[in-house]
């Protein structure tokens, strides 16, 4: 079992779910987060003060599958969000050492579905 968190752009949204779903990976969990990389923000200029805003608006998706969908997963998610530009985001795949469907009490590769 893997974790997959994936930072991705906003407006990217809609097509890496439309991704996953074609991939037949329905379940997902997504929040709103901060962030920066190489872009390192950008100057704007707000009521003639120069502001630096370093810290972007990304999402953060919470991917949990077993070992035969990791692979599908992150190519769904690279489909998705590449642009080709820079900030296109991050993927992150980590050991899931234990899942609990709350409803049933199934653990494991049963429980994540």
């Amino acid at each position: 079992m893997k974790l997959i968190i994936a930072f991705i752009q906003p407006e990217r949204l809609n097509a890496v779910k439309q991704a996953l779903y074609d991939a037949e990976i329905y379940k997902m969990s997504v929040t709103n987060a901060l962030g920066c990389g190489q872009q390192k923000g950008f100057h704007e200029s707000y009521r003639g003060a120069d502001i630096e805003v370093n810290l972007l608006k990304k999402v953060r998706m919470e991917i949990a599958v077993n070992d035969d969908f990791v692979q599908p997963t992150i190519d769904a998610v690279i489909k998705g969000a590449r642009t080709g530009k820079i900030g296109d985001g991050k993927i992150f795949v980590l050991e899931l050492a234990e899942c609990i469907r709350i409803r049933t009490g199934e653990k494991g590769k049963e429980a994540i579905g």
